[in-house]
């Protein structure tokens, strides 16, 4: 029979047989999103809905030529770049929410994109950028 644990890599808080507390298994993306910068308020508002507890935004001018951008219907060049740290259980959804607003929001449109994250030190950096509050701060060996 399988190991259910190898089958789900998305585990829960647990505890070891010592009593110490096991860092869930869930992984962490960067979700990259770009949007015009009227509207960033609102998708990093939207984007921080689904647990993301740490996100940096910059702003930034587009270069595309002012007639590409005039026949994409798309008259303002300057843009924000949302960089937020997401779990992969919530990234479906947040993706799936994206591509709904940028549809359906007037001047709304956009580009989302995750980069996996390759590694993360220390467990209280994971559990921050995991926002796992109940095991932040708390010193765990």
């Amino acid at each position: 029979m399988a190991d259910i644990r190898k089958l789900n890599p998305i585990r829960k808080h647990s505890q070891n047989a010592d009593g110490h507390s096991r860092v869930s298994m869930n992984k962490l993306k960067i979700l990259v999103t770009i949007v015009n910068r009227t509207k960033a308020d609102f998708y990093m508002d939207f984007i921080q809905s689904f647990d993301v507890n740490m996100q940096l935004v910059f702003f930034g001018k587009g270069t595309a030529p002012q007639e590409l951008l005039a026949a994409a219907g798309l008259a303002d060049s300057d843009r924000a770049v949302i960089f937020s740290v997401i779990g992969e259980d919530k990234l479906r959804k947040a993706l799936d929410g994206l591509d709904e607003k940028f549809k359906t929001i007037a001047g709304g449109k956009g580009i989302a994109y995750t980069i996996p994250m390759a590694s993360i030190i220390g467990k209280s950096i994971f559990n921050f950028l995991s926002n796992n509050r109940s095991h932040v701060g708390r010193n765990e060996k």
